[in-house]
């Protein structure tokens, strides 16, 4: 059974600033790590968070085991989404 996905506020603008067919990329990635998040997403040091990359993007998201949901917090550009952690 796939994990279910949740978009925050901020991270569905963020994903309406990005060019049309990289946004497209983006979804299919998660939707394809939904299947199995764990081979897909690793976690960020020192941090609950994981990452899942998209070529020069990046997604922050927080995996709930119990409820197998998948919360993406974050999409940006690799060299500014660390910037504000």
């Amino acid at each position: 059974m796939p994990w279910s996905i949740l978009w925050t506020d901020q991270a569905l603008h963020s994903i309406a600033r990005i060019d049309p067919p990289v946004a497209r990329r983006i979804l299919k990635k998660v939707e394809q790590a939904a299947a199995d998040p764990l081979h897909f997403f690793s976690r960020l040091v020192a941090s609950d968070e994981y990452k899942l990359r998209i070529g020069d993007y990046r997604l922050l998201a927080v995996l709930d085991r119990t409820s197998k949901t998948i919360v993406v917090e974050q999409v940006d550009h690799r060299s500014r989404i660390y910037e504000r952690r």
